[in-house]
């Protein structure tokens, strides 16, 4: 699995960027962002082809070292709450994760929006200390992104992807 990193979230690892494999980039890939949040780190993580969201409030560097253990399991949990496959988007094998530089405008595109849901959505909960995950993942995995003229819920594409 590539996980596509955004370069706040890359210094954060620090990872370095000159030094991260070449790859393209493919409809499995998931792709991490960092988000500051009321002063707060938060981890925004989206599939490639579908968009398929997870938030995380509250983050630290600890939380996500290793990067290939972590990011599975809250690929795998967040997943199994929606009802849908550990497997939906592939085998999450925590050892085959490796770092990559984002490549695709369009995806980073339709996360600055899902961005966009989830500072709306704390701030209308009373900030970040008041808000519920739950929720907000709920909310932001069926508002409406369209690409190419067609319009689905990331949930929608994740029940209709095949890989």
């Amino acid at each position: 699995m590539t996980l596509r990193c955004t370069v706040k979230l890359l210094s954060l690892l620090r990872a370095r960027v000159a030094t991260l494999p070449e790859t393209p980039a493919k409809a499995e890939d998931w792709y991490a962002n960092l988000l500051w949040i009321d002063r707060r780190k938060c981890l925004l993580l989206s599939h490639a082809a579908t968009f398929f969201p997870i938030f995380v409030p509250e983050v630290l560097k600890a939380d996500l070292v290793p990067v290939g253990h972590r990011i599975t399991a809250i690929i795998e949990d967040h997943l199994l709450s929606e009802q849908l496959p550990a497997d939906s988007f592939g085998v999450l094998d925590p050892n085959d994760v490796s770092l990559a530089k984002t490549s695709d405008r369009s995806t980073l595109g339709v996360m600055n929006q899902i961005a966009r849901d989830i500072r709306y959505q704390v701030a209308s909960m009373g900030g970040l200390e008041r808000t519920e995950p739950a929720y907000v993942n709920h909310f932001i995995r069926r508002t409406l992104h369209g690409t190419n003229r067609e319009y689905m819920t990331p949930l929608e594409r994740a029940g209709r992807w095949r890989g």
